[in-house]
């Protein structure tokens, strides 16, 4: 790894807090996904370094909420320069730290430059209205921030689900607290915290402290902390929301998701196929939006069965570092070791391995899993790895109770006829439907959200939704002179 750099080395064994400094918690290796090698080292934040942290935070916000528009802007104007300034380098890290193939790195990338250039334009975004009133005065409503922001990000997009809380949160005049996911902190963490001091933040604006559950549980506990955006696993979202709840907090949860699929009668298989392989293998199935469930109409079944099993023994896996592969490695241990059981349970449960299996190593090839029961576990759960189960409808309604079936709301993708399409779009409930196209979809300008357990009614993307995620609204009202009353 080229250290002699815009990242540099200063943060070698630090925390970001307005400068790099010592963690109180044990410092770590960052290792690389597809080979276990040792990357670097970075400090970990306890729960006193993340208290400390919220209190410079919320010092430094009420300056920042009092600049000019203009002036947040231009710091967002410049960090969206700056990822494409520094692309090839920080692309280097998401390919080994996170296991990326390169053109999702440059996708993430390219991504986060987007996103701060659509956040450039909220400072100056109208943010109240004039209210009616029965009494002889004026009436306003005005969003204001809501001055610290936590941020909990996740591994697998770990610059994009970072930077798209961040970036919004920062502009629209709050500081943020980030805490990146420890096995993807330099993409997720460190390359945001030097792209923002380059573009002139403010010292205390922006603090990155990756760290283990104490420094997770003082992010959203620690007293200035007023909002919480969490991406990650259901579980862990639950726990977060528990936790804000309790303290009367604010939290947007994007959680998990065992999205659906679903090829029509009369849909080009072939295309398909395509279709049903990008959703089910991009990045190895490690993505919320991944589709996790294959529904193919009786009469296309056997042939996309066949046809997506063709593409699984087509596509290379290996270090996308150093091939030229589709698929690159799970992120760690844990997570291959539960990918390998799900595929075994699914087959002991009477599914039928028509490719791919376990693998070896850091590696688990594109897998097609066909024939699954509704309880199989294949079915049922998030695999959060390259596994395409596929199963069979013979109605629209059938196909309906099949997506509606799983816990899950997030996205939804369906195949063939627009018409026949339309009409099962309005028997589901999700959060997200791409017709004629796969599962995994997003832009820095939509509302980007999910229903049931795939998050709680909150929504990333776009001025509307995220004005509504980091501010709070204040009412105010106007007389010519003091008021009459009766005491």
């Amino acid at each position: 790894m080229n250290t002699n750099s815009f990242l540099g080395t200063d943060w070698h064994g630090k925390i970001f807090t307005g400068s790099w400094t010592d963690g109180a918690a044990d410092a770590y290796d960052v290792i690389e996904a597809a080979t276990g090698e040792t990357l670097a080292r970075l400090g970990a934040a306890d729960g006193g370094d993340v208290r400390a942290a919220a209190t410079r935070a919320a010092a430094a916000q009420r300056d920042w909420a009092r600049r000019t528009p203009a002036e947040r802007a231009a710091v967002l104007r410049r960090a969206g320069d700056l990822w494409a300034e520094h692309a090839e380098e920080i692309a280097t890290w998401i390919v080994r730290e996170a296991g990326s193939i390169p053109a999702k790195a440059e996708l993430e990338l390219h991504t986060a430059e987007q996103i701060c250039c659509e956040s450039a334009a909220l400072p100056s975004h109208p943010k109240g209205q004039v209210l009616t009133s029965n009494e002889p005065r004026w009436s306003f409503s005005r969003r204001v921030p809501a001055g610290v922001v936590s941020v909990i990000a996740p591994f697998n997009f770990p610059l994009i689900l970072s930077i798209r809380s961040v970036a919004p949160a920062l502009a629209l005049g709050n500081a943020v607290l980030l805490k990146p996911d420890p096995r993807t902190a330099v993409c997720g963490g460190v390359a945001l915290a030097r792209i923002f001091a380059a573009a002139g933040l403010p010292e205390g604006l922006l603090q990155v402290l990756p760290g283990g559950p104490e420094a997770g549980e003082a992010v959203v506990s620690a007293p200035e902390v007023s909002v919480i955006s969490f991406t990650g696993s259901t579980a862990a979202g639950r726990k977060v929301g528990e936790t804000a709840g309790r303290l009367l907090k604010r939290v947007h949860l994007e959680l998990g998701g065992n999205n659906a699929l679903v090829v029509l009668p009369g849909a080009d298989v072939d295309a398909a196929a395509s279709a049903g392989a990008f959703g089910s293998w991009m990045h190895q199935g490690q993505i919320c939006m991944t589709t996790g469930r294959h529904l193919a109409h009786d009469s296309v079944y056997d042939d996309y069965v066949e046809a997506l099993a063709a593409r699984a023994r087509n596509l290379p896996v290996g270090d996308p570092a150093r091939e030229q592969v589709a698929l690159g490695p799970i992120i760690d241990e844990n997570q291959r070791t539960r990918v390998r059981d799900i595929i075994d349970k699914a087959q002991a449960d009477g599914a039928r391995l028509v490719a791919g299996g376990a693998g070896e190593g850091a590696f688990v090839p594109p897998t097609v899993l066909a024939d699954l029961a509704p309880s199989n576990p294949a079915w049922t759960q998030e695999i959060f790895g390259p596994v395409a189960p596929v199963s069979r409808f013979s109605t629209l309604e059938e196909a309906a109770e099949l997506v509606n079936a799983s816990e899950y709301g997030l996205s939804l993708g369906i195949l063939g006829d627009v018409g026949m399409a339309i009409e099962l779009a309005d028997l589901v409930d999700t959060g997200k439907i791409h017709i004629n196209e796969q599962t995994v979809s997003d832009e820095p300008n939509v509302p980007f959200g999910g229903m049931k357990d795939s998050g709680n009614g909150s929504r990333f993307g776009g001025a509307e939704a995220n004005i509504e995620a980091f501010t709070e609204t204040q009412w105010i009202t106007m007389r010519s002179q003091i008021a009459p009353y009766p005491f």
